[in-house]
């Protein structure tokens, strides 16, 4: 049995790696260019990937959940209700923070099921069903926690900074994330079902496939990456933050990182690798920006004529698909 030819790999993995390289030269070419030289050391680098983790975390469900022809809007304010929820329940007292974790996540999972059942079983346009979802997670953050609420304790915060061996624990646990989740589309069943439900639902269910069982479970996903981010960032700030998510734009954010990526909207088509090259193209804009002082405004123009860039060069590429 033999592995994929060289063309096979580079076909697959030519966005991704592609966008690491520009990144990584973008990177480089301004470290040098403003004289920032520890920029480019190993602490340097590590703090780039550290930039990475809300949002990699986030554009992981993203693109399982566009993979499979849907799309989820309502990922900043979950972001934003598990990072505040987190740090409420756990009130600074370690002994608390295994309880606030389990909470945390099976509350966005609940949702992340309510998104999926609104999708698959009542037949909700997937934009309008987890806008709503979102509008009334927001409403219910301004209404319970409309200021700073909870803290983090220190043991947990070793999730934003401690390290293993040098590396972060935060990025070994989204390149963790990565590899599971990659691997579980690559080389399983659950993968390729959802591909087949996101290239053409009616083909997959004349081929046995129940898209209820997809869509939900991919909801569910979602939702725990976003319920992972939000125990990240109460990690990071050290208390629980109701607009954190909001702030961070992760919706369409984790949108642009998937899309950039190579993973086509109309579902079908997609890549954890692509993903988190889309993701460190944005970390990338965002150090440059610092390094270079110049306003963060330029940053989000930037970032809107990367996404139309790579819309377009997606439609072109793939005519008679849908970018």
């Amino acid at each position: 049995m033999t592995g994929p030819s060289v063309a096979t790999l580079w076909h697959r993995y030519a966005v991704a790696f592609i966008l690491f390289v520009v990144s990584l030269l973008f990177y480089t070419l301004a470290a040098l260019q403003t004289g920032q030289y520890s920029q480019l050391t190993f602490d340097g680098f590590m703090g780039l990937l550290q930039r990475m983790v809300a949002l990699g975390f986030v554009a992981i469900g993203q693109m399982v959940v566009i993979s499979g022809g849907a799309i989820d809007l309502s990922v900043a304010n979950l972001v934003s209700l598990s990072a505040v929820l987190a740090a409420y329940l756990m009130q600074g007292d370690p002994g608390r923070i295994a309880e606030a974790v389990v909470v945390v996540v099976a509350l966005a999972a609940l949702i992340g099921a309510v998104n999926g059942a609104l999708v698959a079983l009542l037949g909700v346009n997937p934009l309008i069903a987890t806008l709503g979802t979102s509008l009334m997670l927001q409403g219910i953050l301004s209404v319970s926690y409309h200021a700073l609420r909870g803290t983090a304790p220190k043991a947990f915060q070793q999730f934003a900074y401690g390290a293993f061996a040098g590396v972060p624990a935060s990025v070994v646990s989204l390149a963790a994330a990565a590899l599971v989740t990659g691997v579980a589309l690559s080389h399983t069943r659950v993968g390729s079902r959802l591909f087949a439900v996101g290239g053409n639902a009616r083909a997959a269910r004349l081929a046995g496939i129940h898209d209820a069982r997809v869509t939900i479970p991919a909801f569910v996903f979602s939702g725990v990456m976003c319920a992972l981010t939000g125990l990240y960032l109460a990690s990071r700030l050290g208390v629980g933050t109701p607009w954190v998510g909001r702030d961070g734009n992760y919706d369409l954010g984790s949108i642009a990182a998937v899309v950039i990526g190579g993973t086509l909207l109309a579902g079908g088509r997609g890549s954890i690798t692509g993903a988190l090259a889309g993701v460190m193209l944005f970390a990338v804009i965002d150090a440059v920006v610092n390094m270079l002082q110049i306003d963060p405004f330029l940053s989000q123009v930037l970032r809107g004529l990367i996404v139309v860039a790579a819309v377009g060069i997606y439609t072109f590429r793939t005519s008679g698909e849908v970018a």
